[in-house]
């Protein structure tokens, strides 16, 4: 069986880093927003080209604090309206709705499933006052474009980075430094995922993200003083330790992705699978390896039967679930057209030359 993804050969690369690493945490005594947080947030915040890194509980709370810090400074109000892409993840638009801001649902470019730019100027009005980039699947949204229309119109944009951890724009910046904050998670199947829940806040605006910093510690700007009703949404210690050891890998595991893509690119011939859209470029790190067929079901249990597992992302797209019962009336056809054909493929690090020979050669026979 070709497993979707293999967490265990992932992470077993770096046990030996991790074990002697756990011992110095037991040994320092310190267990939560220690020196692993500290040096993480520092090493990430390198990273990604920004000053400021803020480690989060998970990518959802990382969303939320953002909107959460420009209600506090005054910046969004209640209410205000936030453009999003509607066949993103459900958690983008829990982040918005759970801060007291409205979605407005933008469809995506068929072409490589983020929003769409054109779409973005059509719903533009007085209410709107911030864009959620997401970079679906791996590939960076237009944030030129995003940008240059945000700064046209004042408004704030916000990238919803969970999945596009060291994609790089065509100007050299990486994915978290393309907007005024962004969010990451470390979920485990993350590029650079924890072993656990994780998420972290990139910005270069220091009154966000102070901000932020007190947010996300109850509300403290000093031990035991409380300057905002905040939350406890920290990044716990133990992941910020096992994220520290991985990120050196993290560049040399995106390269990896894109030579598997590659090949499922030039590859793959059958006419009843549509292949993403890539450039070539380092925008795209392929957190996921997204294709389209019209009998999803059929597909997906040929492969199943030749023991190759497939995931959907997503089956449902936001708009239409029952939790958000007053836009289940809404009607985006290509966002629906989407979420009824999605497949992913297999892809990670450890895959074998072989496993994906095999892949190709069975979707080829199909």
């Amino acid at each position: 069986m070709i497993k979707f993804l293999d967490l265990h050969e992932i992470n077993k690369r770096f046990e030996p880093e991790f074990h002697n690493k756990f011992q110095q945490f037991l040994d320092s005594g310190h267990y939560i927003l220690g020196k692993e947080v500290e040096t993480f947030q520092t090493n990430f915040a390198a990273y990604c080209g920004t000053k400021y890194c803020i480690g989060t509980s998970n990518g959802l709370d990382a969303l939320t604090l953002i909107f959460k810090a420009y209600l506090e400074l005054d910046i969004l109000k209640t209410g205000d309206h936030v453009l999003v892409p509607a066949n993103t993840f459900f958690a983008s638009v829990l982040s918005i709705i759970r801060s007291g801001l409205i979605p407005i649902f933008i469809e995506p470019n068929e072409k490589t499933f983020n929003i769409s730019i054109q779409d973005i100027e059509k719903q533009l009005n007085p209410k709107v006052k911030a864009v959620m980039a997401v970079h679906l699947y791996g590939q960076l949204a237009d944030m030129e474009a995003i940008n240059s229309i945000a700064k046209s119109h004042n408004l704030l944009v916000i990238e919803d980075a969970a999945q596009a951890h060291g994609a790089k724009s065509i100007t050299g910046k990486n994915a978290g430094n393309l907007s005024d904050a962004a969010a990451f998670s470390f979920y485990p199947s993350k590029n650079l995922g924890a072993l656990g829940d994780g998420g972290a806040i990139t910005t270069n605006d220091p009154v966000l993200a102070k901000a932020i910093q007190i947010l996300h510690n109850y509300g403290a700007d000093k031990k035991y003083e409380y300057a905002l009703k905040g939350f406890n949404k920290r990044l716990d210690e133990i992941q910020a330790m096992f994220l520290n050891v991985k990120l050196k890998q993290l560049d040399a595991d995106n390269l990896i992705r894109q030579i598997i893509a590659k090949r499922y690119l030039t590859e793959i011939s059958s006419e009843k699978v549509d292949l993403p859209f890539y450039d070539g470029s380092k925008n795209h790190v392929f957190h996921l390896f997204v294709v389209r067929v019209e009998n999803r079901d059929k597909f997906v249990s040929y492969l199943k039967k030749h023991d190759i597992e497939t995931l959907i992302h997503y089956p449902i797209p936001p708009h239409k679930q029952k939790a958000l019962i007053n836009f289940n009336h809404l009607s985006l056809p290509i966002t629906e057209a989407i979420h009824k054909t999605v497949v992913s493929l297999p892809i990670s690090p450890v895959m074998s030359n072989e496993e994906v020979t095999q892949i190709v050669k069975t979707i080829n026979s199909y």
